[in-house]
């Protein structure tokens, strides 16, 4: 069996570290946020040369987090892609804003830029680009829009740890950026965890009090917050794991090259990368017009799949009440009827890279 991601391998690769990492936590009964997240909190800002990282329980909390910091709510409409997992757009139903979905580029999966300027209204407030898959935005150019417009940017990163824009980190670029630590993601916890990350103090400020009851203090409670904060045993696993996040970088950025060669002259079309970015494949998604025959044949032989995501956002039941039709998003609706999931981590063998190739050029 050919795994679409295996955890345990990356576990046993630095076995004694972890094992150490959770038993010193145990040790010092040092459970919910404490001095174990204080670490990883300054580790992860100084991996990106921010001034501020604020921990959280997962990825979805992050960011309506932020975008509650920086002051979205009823009445404002904040754009985001078409393509994406339904946290990017739930996070602004749930702080009362409105999301406005843009198509997305067919060769990046991203938020087509060219399409922002036409959706922005009196009401737009914020954007969220999504480095999907691990392909980063064109930062560069969306930065100028914003700015134009005075839209504030919230990144969404929980796809692309690592990964840049002429040589600068995303999740850099914007007011403040999201990540998500999920066990699967090229950073990942061992539960559910989550980040924000910014240079603004005021951002930093009011997003850690909306994590901790709204507390700045001991019982010196300003607002009305939630509780979202990143337990012990994650935070001193991401530590351990931080030191690593380069490495398996590389290791799934060859990884990819490796299904390239093998796959060029193949019927599907195989991911490419925006000019001056790092993609850092979280995902190594191929699109085929056979899918459902290519991944039955996968399947057959052990090869672990999967589609990420099988119905773009504008057609999903929950927003049924907006009306949109395919023509409104054409290329995320297409893509989504070709999309493929392929085995993608950083322990990943060419021998396995290679039979899943031959699968499908078979």
């Amino acid at each position: 069996m050919i795994p679409f991601v295996d955890l345990k391998a990356q576990y046993l690769s630095i076995q004694s570290e972890i094992d150490e990492a959770i038993q010193s936590v145990i040790n010092q009964t040092a459970f919910i946020g404490g001095s174990y997240a204080a670490k990883f909190e300054k580790e992860f800002a100084d991996f990106h040369g921010v001034k501020h990282c604020i921990a959280c329980a997962n990825g979805t909390d992050s960011l309506e987090i932020l975008l509650q910091a920086m002051g979205v709510g009823p009445g404002d409409e904040v754009l985001v892609p078409a393509l994406s997992w339904i946290s990017t757009s739930e996070a602004v139903s749930t702080v009362g804003a409105t999301p406005v979905f843009v198509d997305i580029v067919a060769d990046y999966y991203t938020i087509d830029l060219d399409l922002i300027e036409a959706k922005i209204t009196a009401k737009t407030k914020a954007i969220i680009p999504v480095h999907i898959y691990g392909q980063p935005v064109d930062m560069i150019r969306l930065m100028e829009i914003a700015k134009k417009h005075d839209l504030k940017v919230l990144e969404d990163c929980a796809q692309a740890h690592s990964a840049t824009v002429n040589g600068q980190k995303i999740g850099t670029f914007g007011d403040c950026a999201s990540f998500s630590f999920y066990p699967g993601k090229n950073l990942g916890a061992y539960g559910d965890s989550g980040g924000m990350i910014t240079n603004d103090a005021e951002i930093a400020r009011v997003a850690r009090m909306i994590a901790n009851h709204g507390q700045e203090g001991k019982h010196n409670h300003l607002m009305e917050g939630r509780n979202s904060r990143m337990d012990g045993i994650q935070a001193a696993v991401l530590s351990v794991k931080l030191k690593y996040l380069n490495q398996w970088t590389d290791a799934r950025i060859a990884n990819s090259k490796e299904y390239d060669a093998l796959l060029k002259d193949s019927a599907v079309v195989t991911p490419k990368v925006i000019e001056h970015g790092k993609h850092v494949f979280h995902l190594y998604v191929i699109r085929s017009k056979k899918r459902a025959e290519l991944m039955k044949a996968l399947k057959a032989e052990n090869v672990g799949v999967s589609i990420h995501y099988p119905t773009a956002l504008p057609f999903l039941d929950c927003y049924k009440n907006r009306n949109h039709r395919i023509e409104d998003f054409p290329v995320a609706y297409e893509v989504t009827q070709e999309i493929i999931s392929l085995p993608m981590f950083a322990e990943l063998s060419k021998e396995s890279i290679k039979t899943v190739a031959n699968i499908i050029l078979k």
